[in-house]
This record gives C-alpha cells, sequence and structure tokens, in this order.
C-alpha cells in the first residue's frame, strides 16, 4: 500500500522512527536528483551559543539584536500554536518591524498567513534574510520556507536536522509534528505529540491536536479525543481555541446541542472568532436548521476575501442540504465568478471544485472537473505550491472517480497517469494519498476488491473513499473490516461537499461492483 509514501518517509526521523524490514529503499541516483537545498549539518553547528546571544524560548539561537523582536516573536509562535492565526500574523509582523532583519520574524509571519492569506513578500524577505541568520536559526527559516514552497525533501531534510540540533524543544516538535499531520502521516504525527507530553505533560498545543488525532484518525475514540480538549481548555481559559476545538470534535461525535455550546462558549471569550461563528452555521446544517444556519453564515466577521468567500460557499451548500440542489447550484455559480473578480485563487478552487462536484450529471461534473484542472496545471499567483498541488490531485482523483463510475476506462487511467507524475515530482504525501486512492477506484470498478481496499485504504480521511473501502471490503466478506471503515467515516461528519454526497447519494456501484 502507498508504495510512494514508503519512499517519502525513509527520509524522515531515521533516528527517531524505525523504518519496516521490508520497505524498499530508493536508489540514490533519485535522491540526488530532488535539487534539495543544501541545510546546515548538524555537526557544524556549535552546541552551545555564543555568550549575550538571544536565545529563541532559551533554546534556539537567533540573529536579531532586539529583545523586543525576540519576545514578539514566541508570542507569535505561541498563537500559531494556539490556532490565534490573524494574531500570530499581527505578532510576527511587529517583530520584523522592531528588527527589519530578522529572518525568522519573516519566516514565522509568512507560515502563520499561509493558513489564511499567503504573503510573498514576508517569504521573500525570509529566504533573503536566511544567510544572515544565526546556523540554528537557519535550520528553522529553511524548513518554515521549504513546506510553504512544497519542496518536501528540502523540508525533511531541514526537519532533520533541526530535530538532531533540538530533540526536546517542544517548540520544535510541535512545528514538525503538525506538518506531519496536515501531511496526513497521522502515526509518525502522534508518536511526536505523545513525546511531547513526555517533555511537557501540560502542552496545551499537543493536547489540541491530539484530541482531533483521536477522532479523526486509526480507531475513533471520542471520550479521548474529548478528554483531551477538555485538558487543553483547563488549561486556556481565557482562549477561545479550546471551545472552538470541543464544538467541532463534538459535532464530529454528533452531539449537536454540546458542539453549540461550546462554540457560544468561545464567541464570549473573543466575539468575532471566526471559526466558532463558521462552526455554528456548519453545525446547524447538519441539524437540518437550514434557516438557522444561514442566519449563522450571515453574522460572520471575516477578515479576508478567502475567509468571506467560504462563508458564502458554506451558505450556498445549504441549498442542497435542504433539497433545492437547482438553486445551489445557481449560487455557485454567481459565487465562483465574484471570487474571479476578487482575485482570490483559493476560493475560486474551492468553489469550483464544489461547483463540479454537485453537477447535475456526471457528463457536466467530467466537463467542470477537466476546466478546473487546466487552472491550476500551472503555478497560481496567489496560491502556494503545496496548495496548488494538492488542488490539482483532488481534480484529478475525482475524475477518477466519476469516470470509474460511469465506465470511462480511459478517462480513469489518464487522471492516474497523470496523478503518478504529479506525486513523484512534488513528494507531498497528499498527493501520493490521492494518487493511491484514484488507483484503488479503478482496480474497483475492475471488480479487483483486495488490491482495491489496499489502495483505498491510503486516504481514511476522504469520507468517498471511506464509503468505497467499506464497499470493497464487503465484497471481500471482511465485515468487521467494512463495519470499521463506516466507524470510522461516521466521525468525518461535516457540511463539506464530500460528506453530502456520501450521505445524500448512493456510492457510484459499477457493473463489476454489483
Amino acid at each position: 500500500m502507498n508504495r510512494f509514501a514508503v519512499r517519502y518517509l525513509l527520509f524522515i526521523f531515521p533516528s527517531l522512527f524505525a523504518v519496516h524490514a521490508g520497505a524498499q529503499q530508493p536508489p540514490a541516483a533519485h535522491v540526488e536528483q530532488t535539487g534539495r537545498k543544501e541545510a546546515v549539518p548538524a555537526s557544524s553547528v556549535a552546541p552551545i551559543a555564543p555568550i549575550n546571544q538571544r536565545q529563541l524560548f532559551g533554546s534556539v539561537p537567533v540573529a536579531t539584536k532586539s529583545d523586543d523582536a525576540r519576545k514578539l516573536l514566541e508570542k507569535a509562535i505561541d498563537q500559531y500554536e494556539n490556532v490565534l492565526l490573524d494574531m500570530s500574523v499581527s505578532n510576527a509582523h511587529l517583530a520584523a518591524t522592531k528588527d527589519p532583519h530578522f529572518a525568522l520574524a519573516y519566516a514565522m509571519w509568512s507560515y502563520a498567513a499561509n493558513r489564511s492569506q499567503p504573503n510573498l513578500e514576508a517569504l521573500k524577505r525570509a529566504k533573503a534574510l536566511a544567510p544572515k541568520a544565526t546556523p540554528d536559526e537557519q535550520l528553522l527559516v529553511n524548513w518554515l520556507v521549504d513546506v510553504q514552497q512544497g519542496e518536501n525533501l528540502a523540508a525533511i531534510g531541514a526537519m532533520n536536522d533541526l530535530l538532531a540540533r533540538f530533540p526536546t524543544d517542544k517548540h520544535v516538535l510541535y512545528l514538525t509534528s503538525e506538518w506531519l499531520y496536515f501531511q496526513q502521516d497521522y502515526d509518525r504525527s502522534r508518536k511526536m505529540m505523545e513525546r511531547i507530553l513526555d517533555i511537557d505533560p501540560n502542552f496545551p498545543p499537543v493536547l489540541n491536536m491530539l484530541g482531533y488525532a483521536y477522532i479523526e484518525t486509526g480507531n475513533p475514540d471520542p471520550a479521548k479525543a474529548v478528554n483531551f480538549l477538555q485538558r487543553y481548555a483547563a488549561l486556556e481559559p481565557n482562549n477561545p481555541n479550546p471551545q472552538d476545538s470541543l464544538g467541532e470534535v463534538l459535532r464530529y461525535a454528533g452531539d449537536d446541542q454540546a458542539s453549540l455550546q461550546h462554540y457560544a462558549a468561545a464567541l464570549k471569550i473573543v466575539t468575532n472568532f471566526y471559526s466558532s461563528q463558521v462552526g455554528i452555521g456548519d453545525t446547524r446544517t447538519l441539524m437540518g436548521d437550514y434557516a438557522g444556519a444561514r442566519s449563522a453564515y450571515d453574522k460572520v466577521g471575516a477578515t479576508t476575501s478567502r475567509d468571506r468567500l467560504h462563508v458564502q460557499f458554506q451558505k450556498a451548500l445549504v441549498s442542497f442540504w435542504e433539497g433545492q440542489p437547482e438553486q445551489g447550484r445557481k449560487s455557485l455559480d454567481v459565487l465562483v465568478e465574484q471570487a474571479r473578480r476578487e482575485k482570490e485563487p483559493n476560493a475560486q478552487f474551492e468553489i469550483g471544485f464544489g461547483r463540479a462536484q454537485l453537477s447535475a450529471n456526471p457528463v457536466s461534473e467530467l466537463e467542470g472537473l477537466r476546466a478546473l484542472e487546466v487552472s491550476v496545471q500551472k503555478p497560481v499567483p496567489g496560491m502556494s505550491e503545496p496548495d496548488r498541488n494538492i488542488s490539482l490531485a483532488s481534480v484529478l482523483r475525482e475524475e477518477a472517480r466519476i469516470a470509474a463510475a460511469i465506465g470511462q476506462a480511459e478517462v480513469v487511467q489518464e487522471a492516474i497517469s497523470k496523478l503518478e507524475r504529479c506525486a513523484a515530482i512534488t513528494r507531498d504525501l497528499i498527493v501520493e494519498n490521492n494518487y493511491e486512492s484514484a488507483r484503488g477506484y479503478a482496480l474497483l470498478a475492475q471488480g479487483d476488491f483486495a488490491n482495491a481496499a489496499d489502495e483505498l485504504a491510503a486516504d481514511p480521511h476522504s469520507p468517498l473513499v471511506l464509503q468505497q473501502l467499506a464497499l470493497a471490503q464487503e465484497k471481500l466478506g471482511n465485515n468487521a473490516a467494512a463495519e470499521s471503515m463506516r466507524n470510522r467515516l461516521k466521525y468525518l461528519r461535516a457540511p463539506t461537499v464530500e460528506w453530502y454526497l456520501t450521505t445524500h447519494a448512493a456510492a457510484p456501484v459499477t457493473a463489476a461492483a454489483q
């Protein structure tokens, strides 16, 4: 299973995680062709910082001469870890203003901004200033830059060096474990998070991430997830994010009333906390309270064009949930044009992809998907390369799914071939998982249930993939495995297009799968 992932993960943490003895080693020449920028080797870094040199969190030596800039950056990192992203961006910006030559301040500024509104100027400034930073600061800057640019092998190299230098620094461990989580490398991410708790049992950010990990991955354990988040909330009573996380996880678990209560608690702490404002609309949508959902979305105070368009996208989806798909399609058509006028590429893709998936028939969907594929084939101004790669992979996998369902084998193979090339070039684990699960759709259509199950298992975070994986296991007579997949699917409950398609339309069943 997940052949690309095996090659990819051989580069991660060789000293921390043992590689399975049966994993196939890639040829050395393949690694040399990646064009990885040279990171500072751990052995060349002085073990002790010079006297009076400032250190980030008392650990990472930094080149800034401004103590105010250092403190502001520590605050920005702490806020990023607690998902207070606007505050993090603001304080990293202030740190860079205090010291315009502080490479790490610019790197953190761009890294936090990348979650909502990418800041390419801050990213460029971080890269330009990196050579003037301390060797350790360079490692962290290079890693933050590489992640944003999608240079995954370079990021892994910098990460390995960082972990060799700072094996017990909870902030370094958290940033890297969070990245692995977002890359869907859940097992390694959770191991690193648990290691952080060995260092600091009350480190709030990791309690938050473990709350999600125990309901989104592996065998869902909602009680354990909620326990971690309650500990998080107890440690951070004045932070809205713990309450927001409880609201989201409880909605996953199907407790909508408790979800609304925790979102409301978050808004009592910060009245315009964006994700909780949206969360109320999302939960009410799933409750069937469509008027309440629309009212909640109308109250959201978004600060960026991307966030504002996302709220309007969620509001447009309400029409589908209440059984008015034609009205929903009209709303999405208007909205995608608005996103084009505002030149917001991430929102254009989100709305356009949703519009294609919610087409009236498979032929219309394939037409919409092909147009969307063309739009993200090359770098897109305002969209990061990792986001573009994942967007392209998502479109290609959906093309494979729909084409497999209607028996267009050539279209399926074309999409899979494109995904294979994209996965080989990017080394992005999410792209690779899209490639594997697209192959799973094709194999399922061919009646090869055993190999289909193996390939589909590469992406257990997609409701549509889990639905088909359960079907494959059922066809194999593995009823316990099928039930396990359906149980896992149950805890991905969110008002997304994929969840709507999974719960409101029968899973495509080809002649071979009948």
